[in-house]
């Protein structure tokens, strides 16, 4: 699994037309799902990410989570995070999951951050063409891999 965290003051998708989540001050998760992907490596990113002690306290230190802060979580799926651009200029995504796989497990992780930040994480739509626009804060951005956590 791959995430692209982004800390966010605000970010929306829209998919034709209708925004089908939206959030305030939080994180923006882009998420990609590839074949070995397995429950315990959703939960392993789930901790990981609701504890991500990205936001600043009083100090201005960044000390606090997404937790701490009482901040939003907005998830989009997207199997772009497994291109592989080494050959050619036309990326494969063959270590991206097939959506009969991904779809699935894309649910379950959005399932697991919303139990352990303690509100709903509004998403896309899995496999639509989505259009996403966020306010960076920060900007701060952080790339998460489960083969390296």
């Amino acid at each position: 699994m791959r995430v692209l965290v982004q800390r966010v003051s605000a970010a929306n998708v829209v998919v034709n037309g209708t925004t089908t989540g939206a959030i305030g001050n939080g994180l923006l998760l882009l998420v990609g799902v590839t074949h070995d992907d397995s429950e315990a490596i959703e939960d392993r990113m789930a901790d990981k990410i609701v504890k991500l002690r990205i936001f600043s306290d009083d100090a201005g230190l960044m000390n606090r989570s997404v937790l701490d802060v009482g901040g939003e979580i907005l998830a989009v799926s997207q199997f772009t995070l497994y291109a592989d651009a080494r050959k050619g200029n036309r990326p494969s995504y063959t270590d991206a999951a097939r959506p009969e796989q991904a779809s699935p497990a894309f649910d379950r992780f959005v399932g697991k951050l919303a139990a352990r930040l303690g509100k709903p994480v509004p998403t896309g739509i899995f496999g639509a063409d989505m259009k996403v626009s966020l306010t960076n804060d920060g900007p701060v951005t952080i790339w998460l891999d489960s083969a390296v956590l």
